[in-house]
């Protein structure tokens, strides 16, 4: 992909508070000209807020939000020309088809794109003129997608558009997001699952209780984590103890109900070590698995508990 532009978002100091709860708590950040930015947090840690205030869905208590130039806090109607959104939990009337709806919203805008190209961009022709009510989760997250691209924007926002999909949706949904990257299109997008930002985004912001704890590359967040690759290792007699943790590269390394795991500093040199010891011992390798650190470690470190599983929704 092309190196992103110059900033055409910029965040800085938003507070947002619903009674005393402060859901966004001073946060700052840019995004740049043809990158995907996520914004990546459990929930209830401020994503929506943020894209909402972003939008002007909600009013900010404090600090400032710039749209390809435009102050979006003061003059949120002229910074909406410039972006497309689609919002959590979106819907439409039960009996429009995706033609209808596409053509309705369009005529908001005096920009607009054309109806037939977004039916074929997001994969809606077999289900154009179908009622919504009719139409799959995945078909259904599509439509909305494609209803953020009516006013041909230059900015699109994204909040949580795979939740709540199956596997097969989810890999269609990332894949058309990843083609808005190759098209240069600037994407922010906030979502709950670590694994999804770190193969869709360019960079992200890791947010908790409503503050940024870190930013930067998935890879580089990952790089700088203290966790140590992990070999899970099931062999046809168990590996003991003593033999497990004399390996080299090995830094600890524990047992389960049939396999063992061995963290390691240096993965080719104590799979290398493994193997001559499998093959010493006339013991068989039944499988073995590499867990490299991932934005979940990382959570870990930076929060000190775990990253919680997508579940209800609490404070936005």
């Amino acid at each position: 992909m092309p190196e992103p532009g110059p900033a055409c978002v910029s965040v800085r100091d938003l507070t947002k508070r619903y009674g005393a709860v402060e859901a966004v708590a001073g946060v700052s950040f840019e995004v740049s000209e043809g990158e995907v930015f996520g914004i990546v947090g459990p929930n209830g840690a401020g994503k929506t807020s943020i894209l909402e205030c972003l939008l002007g869905l909600r009013a900010a208590d404090s600090g400032s939000v710039t749209i390809a130039g435009v102050d979006a806090l003061r003059s949120p109607g002229r910074a909406k020309e410039r972006l497309g959104a689609q919002v959590q939990l979106g819907s439409l009337q039960d009996k429009i088809t995706a033609r209808e709806a596409l053509g309705f919203f369009a005529s908001f805008y005096e920009r607009r794109a054309g109806v037939e190209e977004l039916v074929g961009r997001f994969g809606l022709g077999d289900k154009a003129d179908a009622p919504f009510d009719s139409l799959s989760g995945g078909q259904r997250q599509r439509l909305l997608l494609s209803l953020a691209f009516v006013n041909n924007p230059e900015i699109v926002v994204l909040d949580e558009p795979t939740a709540g999909l199956d596997v097969h949706s989810r890999r269609e949904l990332g894949g058309l997001i990843r083609g808005m990257r190759g098209s240069g299109l600037t994407v922010l997008l906030s979502t709950h699952h670590l694994g999804e930002a770190e193969e869709l985004c360019d960079r992200i912001a890791i947010l908790d209780n409503g503050r940024i704890i870190a930013l930067g590359k998935p890879s580089e967040l990952v790089s700088r984590s203290r966790a140590r690759p992990r070999l899970e290792v099931k062999t046809a007699r168990p590996l003991a103890p003593a033999d497990a943790s004399s390996l080299a590269g090995v830094v600890g390394s524990g047992a389960g109900d049939q396999a063992c795991w061995l963290e390691t500093a240096d993965v080719g040199a104590t799979v290398t070590a493994l193997m001559a010891r499998l093959a010493s011992d006339s013991n068989a390798l039944l499988d073995i698995a590499i867990r490299r650190p991932t934005l979940e470690d990382v959570f870990v470190e930076l929060t000190g508990r775990s990253f919680p599983a997508a579940g209800a929704e609490g404070q936005p």
